[in-house]
């Protein structure tokens, strides 16, 4: 209904409004007072981006914060990269004195050593070490007991004077150590250096190093596995590969009393092993 009359006064009508905010959308606005200017559209004076600032503020701060991003970020990767470690980094080997040094600093010049061809592979023989491969073990092989051959126990085999300190040389068929219908054609088809240590290192022995060693040959890249350990008062470093569907393995044994003196020689005959 409309009622004729003076209007209302504004204070009565703001009051009202008050009282009935659910109404206030349905309501006129007020001719006075004006509301205050609101920046809803841009204008050359007032940008969009804020009221009260300037194209060159806006700016500043547009820089200032993409500078810190790309910072952030770079420490972020920089972190990131540190803290994984490199896909060929081999475990730090560990002595029994409980030094760290790497595997090179254990090892000495072989080269003036003699050095001995076995059957696919070849390793130096430390000096004054006698050759006490069994005759009877050179024609095993060839050996029939019905259709089966005599198992070779070792394809070389080196004593020191008092016969204490021991370098051999094994050949095993990679399906020896692990099932596989597949020729083996290198080591790592047995597992990683950690799975690989069940297959070389006995139950129960005291693990000193264990590391992967890459040697390049004629054929390529070949790996290498690495273990020192301590079984039954012996102290033993040993060397395997494979190659062809066959596990070479290198080991240099020695009571632990005797490593302190003889393990660097030791040692560096165990790794000497190379495939020919």
């Amino acid at each position: 209904a409309r009622i004729d009359g003076p209007p209302t006064p504004v204070s009565v009508r703001w009051a009202w409004c008050a009282m009935t905010p659910a109404l206030l959308p349905l309501a006129p606005s007020p001719p006075y007072p004006k509301p205050p200017r609101l920046c809803l559209k841009p204008t050359p004076a007032r940008p969009l981006y804020r009221c009260d600032a300037t194209r060159r503020d806006f700016a500043i701060y547009t820089a200032s914060a993409a500078a810190a991003a790309a910072a952030m970020s770079l420490a972020a990767a920089t972190a990131a990269d540190e803290a994984l470690p490199s896909a060929s980094q081999s475990p730090t080997p560990h002595p029994p004195n409980g030094g760290a040094t790497s595997l090179l600093v254990g090892i000495a010049n072989t080269r003036s050593w003699s050095q001995y061809y076995g059957s696919g592979f070849s390793i130096r023989v430390p000096p004054s070490f006698d050759n006490i491969l069994e005759p009877e073990d050179f024609s095993a092989a060839m050996t029939y007991y019905g259709d089966k051959a005599k198992v070779r126990a070792y394809a070389a085999r080196f004593a020191s004077p008092d016969r204490s300190e021991l370098v051999s040389v094994v050949i095993k068929p990679s399906n020896q150590l692990k099932i596989t219908f597949l020729e083996a054609k290198d080591i790592t088809e047995l597992g990683t250096l950690k799975e690989a240590s069940k297959l070389f290192v006995p139950g129960g022995a005291k693990i000193y190093s264990a590391r992967t060693i890459k040697v390049k040959d004629q054929e390529g890249i070949r790996t290498y596995y690495f273990y020192e350990f301590r079984f039954d008062r012996q102290h033993v470093a040993l060397m395997a590969t494979v190659d062809s569907g066959k596990t070479y393995i290198a080991a240099a044994t020695a009571p632990e009393t005797r490593w302190e003196t003889d393990g660097v020689t030791l040692r560096s005959a165990a790794v000497s092993m190379s495939l020919t």
